[in-house]
């Protein structure tokens, strides 16, 4: 049994129902555990803030969906018609509603931004690959989430788009249009599917989401924070145990975190009060207008945070797959050639080689897209056993890998805004440069992570006050 903490009879009554509550509940050993002794590293920076604001715009998605989903009906019938009562009739609904679509693009912007964060400083290196793999799984089942409420509105662009990402599950060999059928619940996306997207976008994902957000709290907190410099603070303490160059998280960068947040809710207030649709890119001008099977709009795009991968998709065509069928073989070629291993594992290279080949040859090129869609994600998994450069932070990498990062960065951006365009020719080949550039810059990283010479990593984090 517990031991009980007693309390002097003439403590305040806050402290008295603290001491109550400490009895039979961690609470002030779980604040001190990850708030206020819990020691992050002094030198956090700007790019620190994203994180939180994650978890603020996940809270407001959260509040806001409970509400919307008081009035909204997952009905095909109804749907569309509920959702234009919530904006038309419900006190403050379209407050509401606008602050879940604005929600939604305003998630994905702090998490590309934080994942960023993650990418140049290293964040992923070890002792922090399961927090990476909790970070990449959160936005797996972001995107997930995202995907299943954009069809709730049931206008036109909802049931198109899922019309066409629902449709490319059938590209997979054998099982593909079964599981197309499982997933639409129909031989069309109507009512069935509705149905099933509103469950897991209400109950499943949210559920598995949070499991998530928790577990990737935790697993940071046990290794602890990464620094701009990508150096371990607790290698160096003081005499009772405390990290030299850590300070505590409360207050100091709640305090912090708290400034960001207020400037965050300016400008998420000011684009929910003076462009919510963003121009067409957080709602578009076709989803208010009620889903129609007979009348395919002119161009389906999906919302721009999936777009980049969206490109990946479309890069994929039957020429495309000559060019990847070459980078193949060179590849092979060149391990063959140059990497040093018994003669035996040289010709099981060249044989899966042959067999990857002979395999993108016999199945559609529509297949390899939605392969490439997936691994844009996936590849991200791996990141970890990628790099293999000897320190963790871009400050003291080679200066050409800035240079890198930054035209990953605008391969990125411009791959998002093909994905928004009508098909054409030279935008496709465009995509189709973006879609090798994407994906050399992750295979190739284990060999060009380890090319030039790394500047020397200093003792202590550079710190300069504020």
């Amino acid at each position: 049994m517990a031991e009980f903490h007693e309390i002097s009879p003439n403590a305040s009554a806050g402290a008295k129902l603290l001491n109550w509550v400490d009895n039979r509940f961690p609470l002030s050993k779980l604040f001190k555990e990850h708030m206020s002794e819990y020691y992050a590293p002094k030198n956090f920076n700007i790019w620190y803030v994203f994180g939180v604001l994650s978890l603020l715009v996940l809270v407001i998605q959260l509040v806001t969906g409970i509400f919307l989903v008081m009035h909204y009906k997952p009905d095909a019938a109804l749907a569309f018609g509920s959702v234009e009562y919530i904006m038309r009739d419900v006190p403050w609904g379209w407050l509401i509603r606008y602050m879940h679509s604005t929600g939604a693009s305003a998630f994905f912007l702090v998490v590309y931004l934080h994942m960023y964060r993650g990418l140049i400083y290293g964040s992923y290196r070890k002792p922090r690959e399961l927090t990476w793999l909790f970070g990449c799984g959160i936005f797996l089942a972001l995107m997930a989430e995202a995907f299943m409420g954009y069809l709730l509105p049931w206008g036109q662009m909802s049931y198109w788009g899922a019309q066409v990402i629902v449709n490319l599950f059938s590209a997979i060999p054998f099982v593909g249009p079964d599981l197309a059928l499982l997933i639409r619940g129909d031989f069309v996306v109507g009512d069935a599917t509705l149905n099933r997207f509103f469950s897991f976008h209400v109950i499943a994902v949210p559920l598995v989401l949070l499991g998530l957000v928790v577990a990737h709290i935790i697993a940071l907190h046990e290794v602890g924070s990464n620094n701009p410099d990508g150096i371990e603070i607790k290698a160096k303490k003081d005499a009772k145990g405390i990290p030299l160059d850590g300070i505590p998280f409360h207050p100091y960068y709640t305090v912090h975190d708290i400034f960001a947040v207020g400037v965050f809710l300016m400008v998420f207030s000011a684009i929910i009060f003076f462009a919510p649709e963003m121009g067409g890119y957080f709602l578009e001008y076709n989803n208010f207008i009620p889903a129609n099977p007979f009348q395919t709009p002119l161009h389906i795009a999906p919302v721009w945070y999936f777009t980049p991968f969206y490109s990946l998709l479309r890069a994929v065509t039957t020429e495309m797959m000559y060019v990847l069928i070459a980078c193949v073989v060179l590849g092979a070629g060149v391990m063959v050639a140059k990497v040093k291993m018994p003669v035996l594992f040289k010709g099981i290279v060249a044989l899966a080689a042959l067999a990857v080949v002979a395999m993108m040859l016999s199945i559609d090129a529509k297949f390899w897209g939605v392969v490439a869609m997936g691994g844009g994600v996936v590849i991200l998994f791996f990141l970890p056993w990628l790099d293999n450069c000897e320190v963790k932070s871009i400050r003291y990498r080679p200066d050409w890998h800035k240079y890198l990062y930054a035209v990953f960065v605008v391969d990125f951006v411009v791959l998002g805004y093909l994905g928004t365009q009508p098909v054409s020719p030279v935008y496709s080949r465009v995509a189709q440069l973006g879609t090798l550039f994407y994906f050399g810059f992750f295979i190739l990283m284990p060999w060009w992570s380890r090319i030039g010479k790394s500047k020397p990593v200093p003792d202590r984090v550079t710190y300069t006050a504020h």
